[in-house]
């Protein structure tokens, strides 16, 4: 068997954005794969046979095609594309096959679409140009000129992945299918962030950024198909963000948050009626992505991704009632689901199997695997993945239980060396995606064990574990990480060769580490917090998911704010440190990452690097350029693999010797 290379990320296909027919009888889908050639991605739509018979590739070509959607009587499928157009534009194709036909014409592309219940008309979301200089006042469309001066006068004025982006505005516009002829309908100092038709196709339900001074907040909206009568629908929940309306007119749920910054995501149910909004369901009912929420044909149910206890399982919940239940919980992470006559599509993977697309049937206690897109993956060397319960100190004087993920080779001769690698958020969870962890595989390949805890903070724990970290980044998280890998170490699972890596929050928690404790040999650092005080006014959220995680700004908790940025603490590592970062990161800016490794090289002898990738995003690692990811992976296990069997003694020559400070 051959083992896990860096190169394998050239292999890996994804599968998502799914769209079941109504009949029940068709699954078309996004298939991303790597063009190596090019240093980039291209997707092709694939249509799979819900009864298994068949699975072909739908659409061809260099393009880059995504967002399928069946219309209302199934005999021709919208997708957005890039094919003719350095912008994605909607195109349209039956359900035959044959040659796709160009649908819409828009200057700056599509965002999304929905299709309208009767067929003849589609919903688009589109970006326009505006000029920044009138600060939002109504006037010409013109967009400022290509390296104009970027006039800022709200926040948030910036988007990692986007960059600047008061120079345009998104708005809802409705396109008539047979024509292509496109109408605005809506107009303002806000963008439009999703939206949805009524079954009877007369009014939109859409959510829409507030025209403030920091407008990063969203409120529900309705407005006629006309473009009249425009309503808002809520005003006291911070972030509303993708409404489903049911078949029976009478709800619109609805996917949020009530405090700003707060990153667990719950549902929600408005009344149309009484016009009032509420939670759908306890506060424990934590959504993987709102748009991925369908209803049941009657309107008594909305199925969706649930994240639960550091999985990720299709479920349902009953409406007005909020009753919860699941329908296929595994060990495993779904990534979407669709109930569709009895019949559940979803897809699935997790740290020791690719991403693939499944169907279960109502009542079966087992699943089918309609899809083959990575076969390469089984001529690898497998790896074993545990479910591990660690008791560990819970920040308060007592001890708690937590759960990780513990992966390690198929024949390993214990002990092994041991990365522990910490998630971001913090409200998160350890993600068992391939796309983000590639060099697991490739460590447990070389004879690693890698150990993904879920601790306090996670998220999918319920919102009182998530909330204990809040104020106490680091200072709680930390001792439990040590205290499971010394679990481990005493369980002949792993010697001294222990190191850590992160990311985002991840690269936070790392850096943190190399100032607090000597257990760790080396350390990977990938685009982290590492500041608080000017991560707050760089990032392009910054300045409220901070204030959340804090409970206050920092100019209110400055003492708090500094004590727990890793820079006051730095001084003392001594452990071999790499820092990954994208150039464009826009949500943890390099020049975090900068801090770090130039107080690193001027404040001792610790080993230290930096690698700056160019164009690269806060998803760099996840969603870069293929070259770049390779490299970032191959840059990580050489690190490892250079310092893992150097004691921290022979490693740097800093003064200061510590043990465990915790």
């Amino acid at each position: 068997m051959k083992k896990f290379e860096p190169e394998d990320l050239n292999h890996y296909q994804t599968i998502d954005a799914l769209a079941v027919t109504a009949d029940g009888e068709f699954i078309a889908c996004r298939i991303k794969s790597v063009d190596s050639q090019a240093d980039s991605y291209q997707s092709k739509i694939w249509l799979f046979r819900t009864d298994g018979s068949e699975g072909r590739q739908y659409t061809f070509g260099s393009s880059y095609d995504d967002f399928p959607s069946w219309s209302p009587d199934c005999t021709q499928l919208a997708f957005q594309s890039d094919r003719a157009d350095q912008q994605p534009q909607i195109y349209l194709i039956s359900r035959a096959g044959g040659e796709a036909r160009q649908l819409s014409h828009f200057e700056q592309g599509v965002v999304s679409m929905a299709w309208c219940p009767d067929g003849t008309r589609l919903l688009a979301l589109c970006p326009v140009k505006v000029d920044p200089e009138r600060r939002g006042e109504r006037g010409s469309g013109e967009g400022p000129k290509k390296d104009a001066p970027e006039l800022v006068w709200r926040l948030p004025y910036k988007t990692d992945g986007i960059g600047y982006t008061l120079g345009r505005e998104i708005h809802l516009f409705i396109i008539d299918v047979r024509t292509g002829e496109c109408r605005q309908i809506t107009d303002g100092p806000y963008d439009v962030r999703g939206a949805c038709w009524s079954p009877d196709g007369k009014q939109i339900a859409y959510c829409r950024t507030r025209n403030e001074r920091a407008a990063h907040c969203t409120d529900l909206w309705s407005v006629a198909a006309d473009g009249s009568n425009e309503r808002q629908l809520t005003h006291d929940i911070a972030v509303v963000q993708f409404p489903k309306w049911s078949p029976d007119g009478r709800w619109i749920v609805f996917s949020g948050s009530e405090d700003e910054g707060d990153a667990q995501v719950r549902l929600w149910l408005l009344d149309v009626r009484a016009g009032r909004a509420a939670a759908l369901g306890q506060d424990s009912i934590e959504v993987v992505s709102g748009d991925g929420v369908r209803w049941s044909p009657d309107s008594a149910d909305v199925t969706f991704v649930l994240a639960r206890n550091g999985r990720q399982v299709g479920a349902k919940v009953s409406v007005p009632r909020g009753d919860l239940s699941e329908l296929i919980a595994e060990d495993t992470h779904i990534g979407e689901f669709v109930w569709v006559r009895d019949q559940m599509v979803y897809t699935a993977e997790s740290a020791a199997a690719p991403a693939e697309l499944f169907i279960r049937r109502g009542g079966e206690q087992s699943s089918r695997q309609l899809s083959h897109a990575n076969p390469w993956w089984s001529e690898r060397a497998a790896h074993r993945m545990q479910l591990r319960k660690f008791m560990v100190p819970d920040g308060e004087g007592g001890e708690e239980q937590i759960e990780g993920w513990l992966l390690l080779p198929a024949d390993a001769q214990q002990p092994v060396p041991l990365l522990v690698d910490v998630h971001g958020g913090p409200a998160s969870y350890a993600l068992l995606s391939y796309m983000w962890h590639p060099h697991w595989s490739v460590l447990c390949s070389r004879g690693w064990a890698v150990l993904a805890l879920n601790p306090v903070g996670s998220s999918s724990y319920g919102r009182e574990f998530a909330s204990r970290l809040r104020g106490h980044w680091g200072t709680r998280d930390l001792d439990q990480q040590i205290a499971a890998a010394k679990v481990l170490q005493e369980e002949g699972v792993c010697d001294a060769r222990v190191a850590i890596s992160g990311k985002s929050y991840g690269g936070y928690m790392a850096a943190w580490a190399i100032g607090h404790t000597d257990l760790f040999r080396a350390a990977i650092v990938i685009a982290p917090v590492t500041n608080l005080e000017t991560h707050y006014s760089t990032s392009d959220s910054g300045y409220y998911a901070d204030p959340y995680s804090m409970y206050g700004e920092p100019f209110i908790e400055r003492e708090k704010t500094r004590r727990l940025s890793p820079m006051q603490h730095v001084e003392h590592a001594r452990t071999p440190t790499l820092i990954l970062q994208g150039k464009d990161d826009e949500r943890c800016p390099r020049g975090q990452a900068e801090d770090l490794f130039v107080t690193l090289l001027r404040s001792g002898e610790t080993p230290a690097e930096m690698v700056l990738y160019p164009g690269g995003t806060h998803h760099f690692f996840e969603e870069g350029r293929p070259s770049h990811r390779i490299d970032a992976v191959v840059r990580l296990v050489g690190w490892l693999d250079k310092w893992i069997d150097v004691p921290l003694e022979s490693a740097g020559s800093n003064d200061s010797k510590r043990s465990d400070r915790q």
